[in-house]
C-alpha cells in the first residue's frame, strides 16, 4: 500500500510539469472525478457495513464465492484507493505557486479527489476487516 502511495504521488506531481514540457495543457480535474471517489467509498462502505453485520455481529458465515469477491473488492480497491488518491495529492502540490488563475481550482478538486480516494481506502479496509471469521477451536 505505502508503495502504490508513492509511485501514485511521484506520478500526480510529474504529469503537471510533463504535459506544460511537450507543449500540452495540463489534465483538467473535474469535480465529477472528486465525486465519483467519494460516491465508490460509500458504496464499498456500505458493503462493509453489512459484511460486517453478517460476518462479526451475527456470526454468520459468507460462501466462499461471496468472501473472495469481498475480500478481492476490498485488496484492489486498497491498492486503487493509495495510488489514485497520492496521485490527485502529487497533482495538487505540482499547481502550489504556479500563477495561473486556475491552480486553486484545480489544487482544491485535486484534494477534494484526493479525500473520496482516502474515503474508498478506509471502506476498503474495514470491508477486509470484517471478512475475516474467527476460527474456533472446533476447526482445528
Amino acid at each position: 500500500m505505502a508503495l502504490s502511495a508513492v509511485i501514485g504521488l511521484v506520478a500526480g506531481w510529474g504529469i503537471h510539469p510533463l504535459f506544460v514540457r511537450l507543449g500540452g495543457h495540463p489534465p483538467l480535474v473535474s469535480w465529477v472525478q472528486a465525486f465519483a471517489l467519494l460516491i465508490m467509498g460509500v458504496l464499498v462502505g456500505v458493503v462493509a457495513w453489512r459484511t460486517w453485520l453478517t460476518v462479526q455481529i451475527r456470526g454468520e458465515r459468507l460462501e466462499s464465492y461471496e468472501a473472495v469477491n469481498r475480500l478481492a473488492l476490498a485488496r484492489s480497491c486498497i491498492l486503487a484507493g493509495a495510488v489514485v488518491g497520492a496521485g490527485y495529492v502529487g497533482y495538487a502540490v505540482s499547481w502550489l505557486g504556479d500563477d495561473s488563475r486556475l491552480a486553486d481550482q484545480w489544487i482544491l478538486r485535486s484534494l477534494v479527489a484526493a479525500g473520496g480516494a482516502l474515503v474508498l481506502m478506509i471502506a476498503s479496509l474495514v470491508l477486509e476487516r470484517a471478512c475475516r471469521a474467527d476460527v474456533g477451536d472446533d476447526h482445528l
